[in-house]
């Protein structure tokens, strides 16, 4: 069995009905999915599918992106939006949070007061983060260390070097890797993989982003994480079994409020 462990059901039910996916993804394995946030509006939504599916949970945040809709927020205003949804008792992850200066969509002062609202609330309340970095990944480590704490959380959809990699864990944080550890042209990537140890890895779709190989040019959906974790197998040089074993077990051990329910 398996845990896609971060997928977006909003973005997907534009393509293919929500209760279609939830269904093929029952009948691949998956038995435990956690859908995410990217702003507040969306979230009672996300909410609402966690309360209906007893195997959905969510996560609560501000996307990067986005971090530009809670620029007329106080940092206060954001920690009190994240801290009521947070009360919900499916409500597992903080994010996803972060820093993109590939899109730039919202400007690095807005990010990064966005990033810093999340970090401090999951060291309040020790739920995990959901990072997403991409073109950033010094000023991201640089940013955590200022904090000079141990974390709990996600580098999700990994797609950075070595030393990304390396810092995250020292601060306590576990990598997941999507369908791009399938592709063809991300050889460094699979490498990253090689190394970092199984009980440091999640696995996930992103989806409907990122469809791995060998559903490259469709939409993507939770079914699909098996492929992710049949690269993640082939890569290590383990067993498919021990692979969504391990990969389930990291899982639960970030995201800790999930077993209460799950």
């Amino acid at each position: 069995m398996y845990v896609d462990s971060h997928c977006h059901l909003d973005l997907i039910s534009e393509h293919q009905p929500v209760e279609e996916a939830i269904q093929n993804a029952k009948e691949a394995g998956v038995s435990v999915l956690q859908t995410i946030s990217t702003d507040f509006t969306e979230t009672p939504q996300l909410r609402a599918y966690a309360e209906k599916y007893p195997h959905v949970f969510f996560s609560v945040g501000v996307h990067p992106h986005e971090a530009s809709t809670v620029a007329h927020y106080s940092v206060g205003e954001i920690k009190e939006e994240l801290r009521d949804f947070l009360s919900h008792p499916k409500a597992i992850g903080l994010g996803e949070t972060g820093l993109d200066f590939y899109y730039n969509n919202s400007t690095p002062e807005e990010q990064e007061r966005s990033f810093r609202a999340h970090i401090e609330v999951s060291l309040e309340t020790g739920i995990p983060l959901i990072i997403h970095t991409r073109d950033a990944e010094e000023k991201t480590i640089e940013i955590l260390k200022s904090y000079d704490a141990q974390f709990r959380g996600v580098i999700h959809c990994f797609s950075g070097t070595q030393w990304l990699a390396d810092e995250s864990m020292k601060l306590g944080f576990d990598i997941s890797f999507s369908g791009i550890v399938t592709f063809k042209k991300a050889p460094e990537l699979q490498e990253v993989c090689r190394n970092v140890p199984l009980n440091r890895i999640l696995i996930e779709t992103d989806a409907p982003f990122l469809a791995p190989v060998p559903k490259r040019g469709r939409k993507n959906e939770p079914a699909f994480v098996a492929y992710v974790a049949e690269k993640v197998a082939e890569l290590k040089d383990e067993s498919l079994a021990k692979v969504a074993k391990v990969t389930t077990e990291n899982f639960f051990r970030v995201f800790n409020k999930a077993k209460k329910h799950g």
